[in-house]
Parts: C-alpha cells; sequence; structure tokens
C-alpha cells in the first residue's frame, strides 16, 4: 500500500512471539504483502514470564522470516505507539481468533488512538488454519510431549522441545 504522497505505508505487528507459532507467521506472511515496510516489534517486558528471552524471541522471528526483505524484526520495552510514532508508522495489524480477542483489542485500539491518534489499528483475522493456536496452549502441549510440528515453524519447535525438557 502507498499513502496519497506515493510512499510506502510503514506497518508494525507487535506481540510477545513466545514462541513465534504458525499463526503469527500467518499473520505476517498477509501483512507483508500489503504494507511496503512491516516492523514485528517484539515486546521485552521484563515484568511477564515468557519462556523464551527476547533475544531469542528475536532470532528465532529473524530466522523464519528472513524469506522477507520488507520484514524488520525489532525489541521494545516501552508503550507500541511510542514505537509508532518514534518510528514514524501509522498503521498496527492486529489478529483476532474471536469476539473475546475483538473485545480485547478493540478497547486496547481506542487507548491506542487515545496515546497516539495518528495510529490506525487494522484487525485482521486468523485464517481458519490457525484459529486455534494460542503461545500458552502451544507450550504445554509441548511440555507434555505432544506433536505441535503443525503449529509452529520447524527450527521453533526444536527450540521449544528443548527448552521445555531443560524445565521438566
Amino acid at each position: 500500500m502507498i499513502n496519497l504522497e506515493g510512499n510506502p505505508i510503514r506497518a508494525m505487528l507487535p506481540g510477545t512471539f513466545d514462541p513465534p507459532t504458525n499463526g503469527h507467521l500467518n499473520l505476517i506472511e498477509r501483512s507483508a504483502r500489503l504494507f511496503g515496510h512491516l516492523d514485528i516489534v517484539v515486546a521485552d517486558n521484563t515484568s511477564k514470564k515468557c519462556l523464551f528471552t527476547g533475544e531469542e524471541r528475536m532470532a528465532m522471528l529473524r530466522e523464519i522470516l528472513e524469506p522477507f526483505p520488507n520484514v524488520r524484526v525489532v525489541s521494545w520495552n516501552g508503550l507500541v505507539v511510542d514505537y509508532a510514532r518514534k518510528e514514524g508508522i501509522n498503521v498496527m495489524i492486529r489478529g483476532v481468533r474471536a469476539l473475546v480477542d475483538f473485545g480485547y483489542e478493540f478497547e486496547l485500539a481506542m487507548t491506542n488512538k487515545q496515546l497516539y491518534p495518528n495510529l490506525e489499528v487494522l484487525f485482521m483475522p486468523t485464517d481458519p488454519n490457525y484459529f486455534v493456536l494460542r503461545s500458552s496452549a502451544i507450550k504445554e502441549m509441548a511440555a507434555f510431549g505432544a506433536d505441535i510440528s503443525t503449529m509452529v515453524p520447524k527450527s521453533v519447535a526444536e527450540k521449544l522441545r528443548s527448552r521445555v525438557k531443560l524445565l521438566t
């Protein structure tokens, strides 16, 4: 997409990505086709308990997103609207799976709009193939030895299996 001035629109897709799932990858691929530049903003919030460090999550994403030249993976430990303002980004993509997701995301979008009025939030419905994928459920399944190969990229599945073995 280009804006009225003929410039590619810069967008971002923020998240924790702990771990990155095939659902995340699907949203990123679809968004990368729509926007000239897409930042994947990895939330590095030390108060949130993650299985992987921010650096590990960024490395996994960079590896699986290498084929996308218009996608950049960055880390941010503040408000995503502050990142958008700093980088001149005016579109934030949010994936929604169900009505419950939409209610939460809508409230968050309205708050972000108050903090940064130039930010447009676009809700992208999850592809039906990835409707039930939640990082928390995938981590739990991996801990019990379930086959997660259809839920996360192969490299992520290997790292996840190794990590949960260390915890048990």
